[in-house]
C-alpha cells in the first residue's frame, strides 16, 4: 500500500513538473490571448502579402490574364450551346468552330455598332454633355451653400493642368501603342477560347488529378459552379443591358432627345458595370436632354432611366440570373473599387462576375447544397 502511495506521489510530482515546464516553455508565449492575437496578425500579414503578390502579377501580365479571364467567361456563357451540339452528335471540332465563329461575329457586331453610333455624333454628344455640366454648375451657384466661382475656376484649372501635363501626355502616347497590345490580346483571347470550348472539361479534369476523395469532389463542384455562375451572369447581364438600352432608347425617342442612339449604345455598354454604370448613363442622358429640351424634359429622362432600372432590377434580373447570385450592393461597390484600382475599366467590368463566382464557390464548398461552415446561416436567420 505504501509503495502504491509513493508511486502516485511520484506521478503527481511528474505531472506538476511537466505543467510548470510547459508554462515556462517558449511556445507557451503564443498560448495566451496576446499570443493568439499575434498569430492572427501574422496570418493576416501573410494573406495580405500573398494577395499583393497576386495583384502585382495580374497587373504585370494583363496581356495574358485579361484574355484568359475573358475566354473563361465567354466559354462559360456558351457552354450550354456546346453541350447541346455534343448531345446531338456534332463533333467537338465542328461545334467549337461554330461557337467560336458566333462569338467573334457578336463581338464584331457590337464593335461595329459602337463605331457606327458614335463616329459622327461623339463630338456633339461631348459638347452637349459639357454644356449641360455648365448649366448645372450655374444652377448650383444660385444655392446659398454653393462654392464660389474662384473655387470652380481652380478646380477646372487643376483638371486642365493634369490634361496638359507630361503624365497625361505620356499616358496618351502609351494609349497609341496599346493598339498593338489590344491586337495581341484579342488573338490570344481567340486561341485560349478555342481550347476552353473544345477541351475545357478535360483540362479541368487534368488539373484535378492530384486530388482524391472529398477534395476531388469539391474540385468538381468548384468547376461546375464557376461555369454555371459565370455563364448565367454574362447571359443575364447581356440580356438586361439590351433591354435597358432598348427601353431607354424608346423613352428618348418619345421625348425627342437628340443623340438617342449613341446614348442607348452607352447605356448598353455601361450596364455591364452594376450600379455605377446605370447612374453614369442616366446622368449623361439627362445632361443632353437638359441642353436640348430644358429642365422639364431632363426630369422626364431621369424618370425613364429610373423606371427602366427599377423594372430590370426587381423583375428581369432576378428572373434571368436568380436571386442566389445576387450580391449585396455594398459587396458590389467594394468589388468595383478593387477591380477599378487593379484593372481600370476592364477590372470594373470583370470585378462583379468574379465576386459572384467566388460567392457561388462558397455556397458549394462542403456539398452540392452545403455552404462553407462560416457562411451557413444561423437558425434565426433561416427562419427570418
Amino acid at each position: 500500500m505504501g509503495l502504491f502511495r509513493h508511486s502516485v506521489q511520484e506521478v503527481q510530482l511528474t505531472t506538476r513538473d511537466v505543467e510548470q515546464t510547459a508554462k515556462h516553455a517558449p511556445w507557451s508565449l503564443w498560448a495566451d490571448p496576446f499570443g493568439r492575437l499575434a498569430i492572427r496578425a501574422l496570418q493576416i500579414i501573410l494573406v495580405v502579402t500573398v494577395a499583393a503578390a497576386v495583384i502585382f502579377a495580374i497587373q504585370s501580365l494583363t496581356v495574358v490574364t485579361i484574355p484568359l479571364v475573358l475566354a473563361l467567361i465567354f466559354a462559360s456563357a456558351f457552354s450550354p450551346a456546346m453541350r447541346w451540339m455534343r448531345r446531338h452528335g456534332v463533333p467537338d471540332l465542328v461545334a467549337t468552330l461554330i461557337t467560336l465563329l458566333i462569338i467573334v461575329v457578336l463581338l464584331g457586331a457590337v464593335g461595329w455598332l459602337i463605331v457606327w453610333a458614335v463616329r459622327d455624333q461623339w463630338s456633339d454628344l461631348y459638347a452637349q454633355a459639357e454644356e449641360g455640366v455648365q448649366q448645372f454648375l450655374a444652377w448650383v451657384n444660385t444655392l446659398p451653400f454653393a462654392p464660389t466661382q474662384d473655387q470652380i475656376d481652380d478646380w477646372l484649372a487643376a483638371l486642365g493642368d493634369f490634361v496638359t501635363s507630361s503624365q497625361f501626355g505620356s499616358g496618351a502616347i502609351a494609349g497609341v501603342s496599346a493598339v498593338a497590345s489590344f491586337v495581341t490580346g484579342f488573338v490570344l483571347l481567340v486561341v485560349i477560347l478555342f481550347f476552353f470550348l473544345k477541351d475545357g472539361p478535360r483540362m479541368w479534369e487534368f488539373l484535378l488529378r492530384p486530388f482524391r476523395g472529398s477534395h476531388y469532389e469539391r474540385g468538381r463542384r468548384i468547376g461546375d459552379k464557376t461555369v454555371t455562375v459565370l455563364g448565367a451572369y454574362v447571359r443575364g447581364t447581356a440580356t438586361v443591358a439590351l433591354v435597358d438600352a432598348v427601353g431607354i432608347l424608346i423613352g428618348l425617342l418619345i421625348l425627342q432627345v437628340p443623340l438617342a442612339i449613341p446614348l442607348a449604345v452607352l447605356v448598353f455598354l455601361l450596364a455591364f458595370i452594376p450600379i455605377v454604370g446605370a447612374t453614369l448613363a442616366g446622368v449623361l442622358a439627362a445632361l443632353v436632354a437638359l441642353v436640348a429640351n430644358g429642365w422639364v424634359n431632363a426630369l422626364f429622362v431621369v424618370g425613364v432611366v429610373v423606371l427602366v432600372n427599377q423594372l430590370e432590377g426587381n423583375f428581369l434580373q432576378p428572373f434571368l440570373m436568380g436571386r442566389s447570385m445576387k450580391l449585396h450592393a455594398f459587396v458590389i461597390l467594394v468589388a468595383l473599387t478593387i477591380g477599378t484600382v487593379v484593372g481600370g475599366i476592364v477590372g470594373a467590368v470583370l470585378a462583379v462576375p468574379i465576386a459572384a463566382t467566388v460567392w457561388g464557390i462558397v455556397q458549394v464548398w462542403d456539398g452540392p447544397n452545403s455552404p462553407a461552415r462560416w457562411a451557413r446561416p444561423k437558425p434565426a436567420e433561416s427562419r427570418a
